[in-house]
C-alpha cells in the first residue's frame, strides 16, 4: 500500500493519539508514505470566536511543524513522512490563507469546504434535513470549484463532503459535480480517495462511483486516503478501498514532496513487488 495521505493530530480536537504512533501504525500497515495533515487554524475569524473542536490554535501551529520535521528525522529511512495541511477555503480570505501557507516548506496542502452558506455542512444530520439540501449542494459545489482553481490546494478531500448524513447529490445537480471536476483538472489538483465515508451514516466511500467515474475521464490525479483520527485508522479500509479502485483501472496514485507530485504504483493483492517510480507527474 503505497501512501496516506490525510492524517490528524489531537491538536484539532476532535482526534487523539500521538503523531508518532500513527506514523508506526503506518509502518505496520506497510505504507511507503504518511503525510501528517491536520487542520490548520480557522483563519476566517477571529481568536476568541473559532471553535476548538475543529481546528488547531493559531500559536499551535509552529510547534505542530517542528513536531512533524522531528519525525520525519526520526524514521527516515523507514517511511517516508510528509509535511501537510489541511486548510479550508474561506470564500473572502484569500490572502489570509496565502500568507499563512507561506510561512512554511510544505510536502502537501489538502484543500476543504466545509463552511457553507454560513454553517458547517457535515457537523450534523439536521444541517441538511432542516435545510434546503438542493440549494447547499449547489452552494458547496459552487466553493468547491472556487476552491480547486484558487492555486493553493494540491489534494481536493472527500469530493462529495455532504453526503456524509446520507443527503446524496440530487440527480439534477450532477452537472454541478461535473463542473467541479473539470475545475480540478484545469488546476490540475489531485483528488483523494478516502475510505473515511464507509465509518460515517452514508456508508459510503469518497468519492462516489460516478463522481470517480468523472475525476477519470478527466484526467484528475488521484491520491489515497483515511482521513484518520486515531492511530488505529491509519490505511483504514485499504483492503477494500485499492481493488475497488483496480476495478477502475486504477494503477497508480499520487505522492508529494516539496508540493511536487510524484508517480506510486497500486499492486494487485499478492503481487511481491509494489514499484516506486520516481520521475513527476507533469
Amino acid at each position: 500500500m503505497p501512501v496516506d495521505y490525510h492524517n490528524h493530530t489531537s491538536r484539532c480536537g476532535h482526534a487523539g493519539g500521538e503523531t508518532r504512533d500513527y506514523v508506526l501504525r503506518a509502518i505496520a500497515a506497510g505504507l511507503q508514505e504518511i503525510a501528517i495533515t491536520d487542520h490548520l487554524f480557522l483563519y476566517d475569524r477571529l481568536p476568541a470566536s473559532r471553535d476548538p473542536r475543529f481546528a488547531m490554535r493559531e500559536e499551535e501551529l509552529p510547534g505542530y511543524v517542528e513536531e512533524v520535521q522531528r519525525i520525519q528525522e526520526e524514521f527516515s529511512g523507514r517511511i517516508h513522512v510528509r509535511l501537510g495541511i489541511e486548510a479550508d477555503y474561506f470564500e473572502g480570505h484569500e490572502a489570509r490563507l496565502a500568507e499563512i501557507l507561506s510561512r512554511y516548506e510544505w510536502d502537501v496542502v489538502l484543500g476543504s469546504v466545509h463552511w457553507v452558506a454560513g454553517d458547517w455542512i457535515d457537523f450534523t444530520a439536521e444541517r441538511m434535513e432542516k435545510g434546503n439540501p438542493e440549494r447547499l449542494w449547489q452552494e458547496y459545489w459552487r466553493l468547491l470549484r472556487k476552491a480547486c482553481a484558487s492555486g493553493f490546494f494540491d489534494v481536493m478531500t472527500h469530493f462529495d463532503l455532504p453526503k456524509k448524513f446520507g443527503n446524496r447529490c440530487p440527480e439534477e445537480l450532477e452537472e454541478l459535480a461535473e463542473m467541479a471536476v473539470a475545475s480540478a483538472a484545469a488546476a490540475d489538483v489531485a483528488v483523494e480517495c478516502s475510505t473515511a465515508g464507509w465509518r460515517k451514516p452514508v456508508g459510503e466511500q469518497y468519492p462516489s462511483a460516478p463522481v470517480l467515474t468523472l475525476l477519470l475521464h478527466y484526467g484528475v490525479p488521484l491520491t489515497l486516503s483515511s482521513d484518520s483520527h486515531a492511530p488505529a485508522e491509519v490505511a483504514w479500509g485499504y483492503d477494500r478501498l485499492i481493488p475497488w479502485l483496480l476495478e477502475f483501472g486504477v494503477d497508480q496514485v499520487a505522492g508529494f514532496k516539496k508540493r511536487r507530485r510524484h508517480r506510486l504504483a497500486i499492486a494487485p493483492e499478492g503481487a511481491e513487488e509494489r514499484t516506486r517510480v520516481e520521475q513527476p507527474i507533469l
